[in-house]
């Protein structure tokens, strides 16, 4: 039987939950592993099933991957096998389009699968390749796999037509092995990013501005090997500041950046919620039905994209008409069908969502289509009266580690079947 959740909803959580390391920051520096031949150490890797995958990927290309019983990783490429990434592992994930930049920048070549279409959007890389082509790069694309070659890499500037977190920490990634010197205008500030930054310079890379819209790079030979800790998840602590909020909590979430979570905190608080913080911590207190609220997704520091989902579970039990605008991805509002089968009250209008609060969510059957949109339905699973069940949870095991453990801790009524 494949694995699924069952939650008995309505009872307030209570107590302090620690958040993992942050998935979008492990998969860049992984595949930052493949730029130098020396050994790179991960302090605190996430167990998740997107490591794993990525993980596979690094083994393939000839990463020998060694685990210690303090949760530290080691990796050391000394030699990169055939420069690929097969459709079989990109598919599954898309962030397996990382290694296209070290690969380049390492071997002078690499073969990479495109990744194709995804549940919450199309997310193309066109804006990668036209950065690997000013940084010198040949680029074809020949039976689904993009093809690309240089000789070495040489400094450009770039800017890209859009902002993209993946195609910003790809470049960057490129770049620090190049000839000369980059500049990457309109360069992604999402945490992950600086925190990449941060690995690479450990590494030897020569790297200024990174968390800005500008981002320098001098070229350098050679990187040497490092040790890493991954900054914690910003969307993991988001998420359970939303499930103290949504069932009338008193959550705190420790071990995060309180800085990372601004815009969330901000959107809690306009909801009607309690806050507090301190350095690495946020308490959250649910007081009774939400406020409604107006949210847009952005890039960082503005409201994630990745806690839409989320948000939106806690204002379909808003005292009133919440307006969710989604800028991000074009098809990311795949959750309404399920909410709404729970007793919301939710349509959508292109790329905009008008929840219409109701006084409380029913148990019901749930199926999850996405790894935020399956973290929403777990949310309102808390909150609902009744028994709800999710079933297809390998998405949310891509980006949460053992949530449901978590959850439980806190006096979550929810249980993994299968």
């Amino acid at each position: 039987m494949a694995a699924l959740l069952e939650i008995e909803g309505g009872v307030p959580l209570r107590g302090t939950a620690a958040v993992s390391a942050a998935k979008n920051a492990a998969l860049p520096a992984l595949a930052a592993s493949l730029l130098t031949a020396e050994p790179v150490v991960m302090e605190n890797l996430p167990l998740l099933a997107d490591v794993t995958t990525i993980r596979r990927l690094l083994e393939r290309l000839g990463a020998q991957i060694t685990d210690e019983p303090d949760r530290t990783t080691h990796i050391r490429v000394p030699a990169v096998g055939r420069p690929e990434a097969p459709y079989e592992l990109v598919s599954t994930m898309r962030a397996s389009v990382l290694v296209l930049g070290p690969l380049l920048a390492r071997t002078g070549s690499a073969r990479v699968a495109l990744p194709g279409g995804c549940a919450i959007g199309l997310r193309p890389i066109d804006q990668h390749l036209k950065g690997f082509q000013r940084l010198g790069a040949e680029i074809s694309i020949q039976n689904g796999y993009v093809e690309a070659r240089a000789s070495r890499l040489k400094g450009a500037r770039i800017s890209t037509d859009l902002v993209t977190v993946t195609g910003t920490e790809n470049l960057m990634m490129a770049a620090a092995l190049a000839e000369g010197t980059t500049v990457i205008e309109n360069a992604a500030c999402e945490p992950e990013v600086a925190d990449l930054a941060g690995l690479l310079l450990a590494m030897g890379a020569k790297i200024e501005g990174a968390g800005s819209k500008r981002i320098e790079i001098q070229g350098v030979p050679d990187l040497g090997g490092a040790r890493h800790r991954i900054i914690p998840d910003r969307i993991e602590a988001g998420t359970l500041l939303v499930a103290g909020a949504i069932t009338g909590g008193d959550v705190t979430v420790t071990g995060i950046v309180p800085a990372h979570l601004s815009a969330v905190v901000a959107t809690l608080e306009e909801a009607g919620s309690k806050l507090d913080g301190g350095p690495d911590w946020v308490r959250v207190e649910g007081q009774g039905r939400p406020r409604p609220v107006d949210v847009a997704t952005t890039v960082f520091p503005g409201f994630p994209t990745d806690m839409q989902a989320q948000v939106m579970a806690l204002l379909g039990l808003a005292d009133g008409l919440s307006r969710i605008t989604e800028t991000i991805f074009e098809n990311r509002f795949m959750h309404v069908a399920e909410l709404n089968r729970m007793g919301a009250r939710i349509r959508t209008d292109g790329a905009t969502a008008l929840v219409r609060g109701v006084a409380h969510y029913q148990g019901a059957p749930l199926m999850a289509t996405d790894l935020r949109a399956s973290a929403s339905l777990v949310l309102a699973g808390l909150a609902a009266q009744g028994a709800t069940s999710v079933s297809r949870v390998y998405h949310l095991d891509r980006g949460y580690e053992r949530l449901e453990v978590k959850l439980q801790r806190l006096g979550a009524r929810i249980v993994r079947r299968g």
